[in-house]
């Protein structure tokens, strides 16, 4: 069973995807991971984030594990994967491996921008989770408070904004829904809310086969 899951920045597509993963004991893969660690190495290498060849090689050179997490889930490290996954090249280099994950034996669970749209257009089940811009901006503000870093609100709302308006117009694999995707607008639901909706989504894609 592969479960493709999208949406934008902090609509909590990750951890909904993280649950189902261990609801259904599938393989899980955060595919903005491998764009944050593309724009981490190119950081590391002292390169311009809009150098495409660069950022092509450094994404066809990632594995798919050892990541530093806490390292790459900082709110820089997200405005920085956001400019080099509007590269077509980027996103062209990591296309293979991703769908190589997907299709493994059993399945698996992926969540990113264009997972039901490009890098499983065939998934099994398919969950847009959509949510509002201020709601999105809390979330991060306190996630943020909670790791005991200061987060300004409005810049962090800003910077939604931003990363938001990139992804749905950039001509690569532009964030939206897929026809066939049930749309979970988490706007004003808790995480348990949420995840137990997608898990009636699951089910109900389930009975269907």
């Amino acid at each position: 069973m592969i479960i493709a899951i999208d949406g934008p920045a902090a609509s909590g597509k990750g951890t909904i995807a993280r649950r189902l993963a261990a609801r259904y004991g599938l393989p899980h893969l955060d595919t903005g991971l491998l764009y944050r660690a593309t724009a981490a190495a190119l950081i590391a290498a002292s390169r311009d984030l809009n150098d495409e060849r660069a950022a092509v090689a450094a994404a066809r050179g990632l594995g798919f594990a050892g990541f530093d997490e806490t390292a790459l889930r900082g709110r820089e490290m997200g405005e920085a994967a956001s400019v080099v996954a509007a590269m077509a090249g980027v996103r062209e280099a990591l296309l293979e491996a991703q769908r190589a994950f997907a299709t493994q034996p059993g399945g698996a669970v992926l969540d990113g921008r264009d997972i039901g749209t490009v890098v499983c257009p065939h998934a099994d089940v398919k969950i847009f989770v959509p949510a509002s811009a201020a709601a999105r901006a809390e979330r991060r503000a306190l996630e943020l408070a909670e790791r005991g870093e200061r987060g300004d609100y409005a810049a962090i709302l800003a910077d939604i904004e931003r990363r938001d308006a990139r992804d749905t117009s950039r001509t690569a694999a532009p964030l939206r829904a897929a026809a066939d995707a049930v749309k979970l607008d988490t706007t004003h639901l808790s995480i348990e809310a949420a995840v137990g909706a997608a898990e009636r989504i699951v089910e109900a894609a389930r009975s269907r086969t």
